[in-house]
């Protein structure tokens, strides 16, 4: 395959922004798709002021600055896609909107451009089921804040070939990420043991072992984790660490995986941290 130089962001939230960024970042042409055109911008918007401010840190010139941000663009059109030799869709986590993007983006693509998918959770298999291209799909998990973290989980489908696989992880590499390998299974490696560990949090609250506080003091001083997992749950959104313990419990059958009740019950009520500005932490 040509090198990758052309890269196609599908969502311009949280992560598609962060994506966007590091492609950016290291040199690659950005097309940011959203769902309109006006949510395509404020995401190339938002990138920018992080770009500014890490200018104005001193981590990056002027120069450099307008550089980075001359490579990406917005749009809210597929067939602007079809110059792209690698796509990652990174939209909410629910199984019928990413295959409905695959779909899409199956018509537009050259036939040699890969599809990767950001789930966290979801079948690349199944995924891949809905194009005529099983072979260059694949599972390309960025962690958040994906400027900061080091870590892309890749996740070949039961069809993806060598070449993807190894183009793949050659990209990311290229964005400055060390990379893991996992098995399409349902959570993969990071979340089959993130989520069970934030949901088991979740039920020492509403069983009232301890506060939201005490538990994350006690994982952050006590194992030594960075940030407790309420805070991460938070961060993550409590919607999407619902959705995949959903998928966790659906598709193993194991009720170890059960979503805590109080997790739903906050969903239901639109409390999902920080992006709602209250979770199990109020950040009004």
């Amino acid at each position: 395959m040509n090198v990758i130089q052309k890269i196609g962001v599908i969502g311009g939230g949280q992560m598609g922004q962060g994506i966007a960024q590091v492609a950016a970042q290291s040199g690659h042409d950005v097309i940011i798709l959203d769902a309109s055109i006006d949510l395509a911008t404020q995401a190339v918007t938002t990138i920018s002021t992080r770009i500014h401010a890490l200018q104005k840190k001193g981590k990056c010139s002027e120069q450099e600055c307008v550089d980075i941000l001359n490579h990406i663009q917005a749009t809210d059109s597929y067939n602007d896609l079809s110059a792209c030799q690698f796509v990652i869709e990174a939209v909410t986590e629910k199984q019928s909107i990413k295959e409905s993007v695959f779909a899409s983006c199956d018509k537009v693509l050259d036939k040699d451009a890969i599809l990767a998918s950001n789930t966290s959770s979801i079948s690349i298999t199944a995924l891949a089921a809905t194009t005529t291209r099983a072979e260059q799909c694949i599972g390309m998990h960025f962690m958040n804040p994906v400027p900061l973290m080091k870590l892309v989980e890749i996740i070949p489908g039961l069809a993806t070939n060598e070449e993807t696989k190894n183009t793949t992880l050659d990209f990311a590499k290229k964005l400055g990420k060390e990379t893991i390998v996992s098995r399409d299974v349902p959570g993969f490696i990071v979340n089959r043991v993130l989520i069970p560990l934030i949901n088991e949090a979740c039920f020492a609250v509403y069983e009232g072992i301890g506060t939201a506080d005490d538990i994350d003091k006690g994982v952050l001083l006590g194992l030594n984790h960075p940030m407790g997992p309420l805070a991460l749950a938070d961060l993550i959104g409590l919607d999407t660490c619902l959705y995949i313990a959903e998928v966790l419990h659906r598709e193993l059958g194991d009720d170890k995986y059960r979503p805590c009740p109080l997790l739903r019950q906050y969903v239901s009520a639109g409390w999902l941290g920080r992006k709602s500005k209250q979770g199990f932490y109020s950040y009004q």
